[in-house]
């Protein structure tokens, strides 16, 4: 059973459901939990305003609800989202990119996050259609344009990886991850699915 505080609250940590990056804290009250529930948009309890607020209700960054957890104690929630933007007001993905010291951080928690943020980044281009954007050009090149990238950063992977070169062969298999990242969102196919797969291998 939940425990909510004197005020009726429980606190409400939200964490990316694929990359497993934290994104932020909320609070939320009885309504605003069964909100959540049914509408599948995470919404939260203002303490400032003494409203309730669907995170994203006017930029658009909403977090779309994938499943949430109680802890051992049942006083706080875990909230597995999927965020369709910046979660932090600030424009940042997550609201935790500072140090103790107020220092900016530039590194993601955990570091893997980079992969879900450029699939989210490459869908969103999908999406958008921006003009000028390189990623808009490959999707509209379709799975011949793109696999021919493909195959010619797989080329330089493996040039970097006989010049015994560590920077060059990163260098090298970041573009390939990307190209590849854009091959799978012409082909609606999500990352997930490939970590998935990687999964079912493993356990065998």
């Amino acid at each position: 059973m939940l425990k909510f505080d004197d005020q009726g609250l429980i606190p409400a940590i939200v964490q990316h459901a694929r990359s497993g990056e934290i994104l932020m804290l909320g609070y939320m009250n009885a309504e605003a939990l069964a909100q959540t529930e049914e509408s599948g948009l995470v919404t939260f309890w203002s303490r400032s305003r003494s409203e309730l607020w669907q995170k994203g209700a006017t930029s658009g960054n909403v977090l779309r609800l994938i499943e949430i957890r109680q802890d051992c104690d049942g006083d706080a929630l875990l909230v597995l989202a999927e965020p369709a933007g910046p979660t932090c007001h600030t424009g940042s993905p997550s609201c935790f990119f500072r140090t103790l010291a107020d220092e900016p951080t530039t590194t993601t928690q955990p570091a893997i996050a980079v992969l879900s943020q450029l699939a989210d980044l490459i869908e969103r281009r999908k999406q958008e259609q921006p003009e000028g954007s390189y990623t808009v050009k490959l999707l509209k090149g379709g799975p011949e344009r793109i696999g021919k990238k493909v195959g010619e950063e797989a080329t330089e992977v493996v040039i970097g990886a006989m010049k015994g070169d560590p920077n060059e062969l990163a260098y090298e298999t970041a573009d390939l991850l990307y190209h590849t990242f854009v091959l799978l969102a012409h082909q609606g196919v999500k990352p997930e699915q490939i970590w998935a797969e990687l999964e079912r291998r493993y356990n065998k």
